[in-house]
Parts: C-alpha cells; structure tokens; sequence
C-alpha cells in the first residue's frame, strides 16, 4: 500500500502542475472546432443559449480559482488583471445605472437576468486570458500552443470546404430559429460558415489568424514548419475569400501590411517589402479571379472579364430535402447580397427602387392590423440609405448605429445598460443584439467609461507589446508579437462594421492570442534579465 500511495503521489503533483496547461489544450482545440450546437436555453426566446464552450470554459476557469485560492498560480505580474478589472465594475456599474437611472431596464426577472446575462458573457470572453496566461510556464510551451493553433487553422478550412463543395452540415446563430441547432446545407451562393455560427466570425477569425501564420511561413527555418504554416494560410485565406466578408478582407490588406512594417524592424524593409508585395500580390490576384467576394471589387475595377465562378460549384449532388434538413441560402438570412452583379436588376415584382444587393423582392402578405396573410401582396419599401449604397448599409445608418447614439446619449457615463440598445420602447424583449459597429455598441451600452476601459485595455496591450518588441531577439516570437498586435488592429477595423468582440468563437480566440502575447514578453523579459 505505501509503494501505491508513493506511486500515485508524483502522478497527482505532476497533474496538479499541469491542470490549466493541458486544460488550455483543450479549449484550443475545441471553441473553434466544435459547432455552435445549444444545449439548453438560458431565456425563453433568447438567441443567446448554453452550449458546450460555455461549459469548457467555466470548468477550466473554476479549476484557474481553485488553483489561484491554492496559491498554485498567482495574479502577480499579470498586466491585464487590472485594466479588466476596471472593466468589470464599469459594466456592473452600467447595469446598475441602467435599472435605477436611466430606467432603460424595467424591473422584470427576464430583463433584469437578459442585462446581467450579458454582462458575464463578456467576463466568460476574457476569462480564457488568465487560463491560458496563468498555464505558460515557457517560451516552449507557448511554441506548443501556436503550432496547435495552426493545425486546429487547418481542421477549420478543411471543414468549410467539406460544407462548400460536399455538403457537410453547417449550424447558424444568424437568426432565432437557426440558432436551435437546425442543421444546415449551404447552398452554391451561401457563405461559408465551417464550424462558427456565421460567416463574418468565421472571416474575422481568419483574418486574424492568417496575419500571425503568413509573416510565420516566411521567417521559420525549417522545411516542414514553413509547408505548415504556408499550406494552412493558403486554405485559410481560400476560404476566406468563400466567406464573402470585405470587411475582413480590408482588415486582413490593413493588418498584413502592419505585420510586415513591424518585421521591418528586425529583418529590414528590403526583406519585408518584397514579401509583403508577394503576399499582397496572390491575395489580390486570387480575391479578384474568382469568388462572390471578387464580384464586389472586381465590378468596381471593371475586371469582372477576370474571373470565373467554377470553383464554387459543389462538388457532390445535393443532399435530399426532409425533415429535419434545411438548405442555407442567402434569401434565408438576408438578401442575396451574393449573387453576381448583374448589369439589368429583375423587375418582377418590384414596384419601387430597391438596393443592388436585392435580387429577390419579395412581397408582404397581409394588412395593416397585423393580421394573417391574405391574397393581396404588399411590395417592399425600401430606405434611401439602403437604396443608395445596400440593404446591410442601409439597416446600420437607418437603425442600430442611430440606436446606440441613442443609447450613448441617455447616460454618456455609463450608457443605458447591456442588451438595451435594439429595443423600441424599454418594455420590448428582443431575441437578439446587434449593432454592427463595437465602438459604437460600447458607447452605447457602456458609456465613455465602459468604452475607454475595454478599448483602452487594448491600447495597453498594443502599447506594451510595441515597448517590448524591440528586446525579443528570437525571430519566432517576434514574429509572433508582430503578427498578433498587427491582427489586433486588423480586428479594430473588423469593429467599425461588426460586432466582433461580441462574436464568442473571435472573441475567446484573440484573448487567447493575447495570452500568448504577453506570455512572449513576460518570459523574454525574464531571459534577458538571466543573461
């Protein structure tokens, strides 16, 4: 029995050691890979329902407090602690503000859980930082996590592909009844989704992802390292180009360049111009070639001669239509901003000027008094703004980003509250939030005080990854921090158009990678102290 009890003593101290490493692992591999399937609703008719990351994420932050109250890891030293801490209380503040203040809030159970809901969906976001921060014992053990997170890249492409042209199942968050777990087929046009609940997650993960592992293909030495790296970017960014996004497109010109600038500092502007005007050159030449991403710059720059849809054709014959099978197209979740320009728009059934991205005018069916549909249709009117420029642009000017003004202007401190900022009059229960812009989605909700402690949160972390850049000699890791802090700006330009802090999958992702970043500085730091 004491030969057991000794056997089994070193077991549990090496398991004890190692809990949140290899509990990072794990949520490495499963938030981006796991679909957005519901376990169970948190609020009767709410969007927002449990799923199995919630869960991962709770235990692996439990056993983090559990080790923190052990003094097995410690708080000390961790240079966010603070700036999310002030976070933290803003939000709770806002809320409080929101309820007894501002009264944007009634005092009703489902509103008052909705708020508070809300508001540690942004602390579950960021909790994943101080697992993963509190488990790096290592520069190696941070080599580990980024090479896992490059082969878990190329599970999600290989996914989104098997969706485009096999017809693999997709699930959707896009809407209420998606969002059930409907298991999904995309259609030739519909964009790509792989294992995130919408295409624009997906397209800004990547675009996050692409600018850490391009400037990495470029630099590593060894022959296979740089294949993985560069074979993963080609099929992340192919698919990339299936999602659709040009935001994320911009984004990923904007953040790649910055990548290559910052490299510039440590292997010379010769060296990073010629690489970035490589990189840039296939991006662009392949955007514009082919896709229903090029239809949008490409008809703009007169190249649409160009390009070529066959790569978008599936594969394999369709599934067969039943129960419990639907087919996710782009009439299914909006218009078919999608489908290929075309030089004359379809007049059936138009009675008035509609948006470019319109190509199925569909008419209301029933009357004023709300009752059930009746013979006579009634034709869609659509705003100038939508008219203008398109129907997405158009529900941005015309509605949310008013809306959060609005918001913003009720309280300028602290806003009118999480979860408030889509509701007509402050008795609606909506089943979903969207603003369509994070800085004017944190004004809004949070004021100027809960918009300067998330955003400046993220300024401190550009601004200390910059400070420190310089003192990291090992090109791996510096090209790590190059990569991540230029995909953090990338992101901040994902945020003028989306909601992407918001969006679970991106947002564990990039406290994930921030994580790493600053681990990078914390032990650089330590192995130029040693020498």
């Amino acid at each position: 029995m004491s030969k057991l009890l000794k056997w089994r003593k070193p077991s549990l101290t090496w398991f004890d050691n190692h809990a949140l490493e290899y509990l990072s692992f794990a949520l490495l591999v499963f938030i981006p890979l796991y679909p957005k399937i519901p376990i169970a609703d948190l609020i009767p008719g709410y969007i927002v329902r449990l799923r199995m990351d919630d869960l991962l994420v709770a235990f692996a932050f439990a056993v983090f407090l559990i080790q923190l109250v052990r003094k097995k890891v410690t708080l000390k030293g961790n240079p966010l602690f603070m700036p999310l801490l002030v976070y933290v209380a803003v939000g709770f503040a806002s809320c409080l503000s929101a309820i007894f203040i501002t009264h944007t809030v009634p005092l009703s159970e489902i509103h008052i859980v909705k708020l508070f809901l809300n508001w540690a969906r942004r602390i579950e976001y960021f909790s994943v930082f101080f697992i993963f921060f509190s488990s790096i014992k290592s520069l190696a053990q941070i080599k580990k996590y980024v090479y896992l997170t490059a082969i878990v890249l190329l599970a999600v492409s290989i996914y989104g592909f098997g969706q485009k042209y096999l017809y693999w199942p997709a699930y959707s968050t896009m809407n209420r009844e998606f969002s059930k777990g409907v298991k999904l087929y995309l259609t030739e046009h519909a964009r790509v989704l792989s294992t995130f609940g919408g295409h624009y997650d997906l397209a800004a993960y990547l675009m996050v992802v692409l600018t850490l592992f391009i400037p990495l293909g470029l630099v590593v030495k060894k022959f296979l390292h740089k294949i993985l790296f560069l074979f993963t970017s080609f099929a992340a960014f192919w698919l990339l180009i299936l999602t659709v996004s040009r935001t994320s497109f911009l984004a990923y010109v904007v953040s790649i360049t910055a990548a290559f600038a910052l490299l510039a500092v440590k292997k010379g502007w010769l060296w990073s111009i010629s690489r970035w005007f490589i990189v840039m050159s296939i991006s662009l030449g392949i955007m514009l070639s082919f896709g229903d991403l090029s239809d949008r710059f490409a008809h703009v720059l007169k190249l649409d001669q160009f390009k070529t849809s066959l790569v978008l054709k599936p594969f394999k014959k369709e599934p067969p239509k039943g129960s419990g099978v639907a087919f996710l197209d782009s009439n299914e979740v909006g218009s078919k901003s999608d489908i290929p320009p075309s030089t004359t728009k379809p007049t059936t059934g138009i009675t008035s000027a509609v948006p470019s991205d319109v190509y199925d005018n569909i008419p209301f069916y029933g009357n004023d008094s709300g009752l059930p549909a009746t013979l006579a249709a009634k034709p869609r009117v659509y705003s100038q703004a939508a008219v203008q420029y398109d129907l997405s642009t158009g529900i941005r000017l015309d509605y949310t980003w008013p809306q959060a003004i609005k918001g913003f202007m009720k309280n300028p401190l602290l806003g009118s509250g999480y979860s408030t900022l889509t509701k007509a009059n402050v008795e609606t229960f909506t089943d979903a939030e969207s603003t369509d812009n994070d800085f004017l989605r944190a004004l809004g909700e949070t004021g100027i005080l809960g918009f300067l402690a998330f955003f400046g949160t993220i300024s401190f972390i550009c601004y200390h990854a910059l400070k420190n850049y310089k003192d990291i000699t090992d090109p791996f890791y510096s090209t790590v921090v190059a990569g991540l802090v230029a995909a953090t700006i990338g992101l901040l330009i994902n945020s003028f158009y989306i909601d992407v802090f918001e969006a679970s999958k991106v947002a564990y992702t990039f406290w994930t990678l921030m994580a790493i970043l600053m681990g990078i500085i914390k032990f650089s730091q330590k192995t130029k102290d040693i020498k």
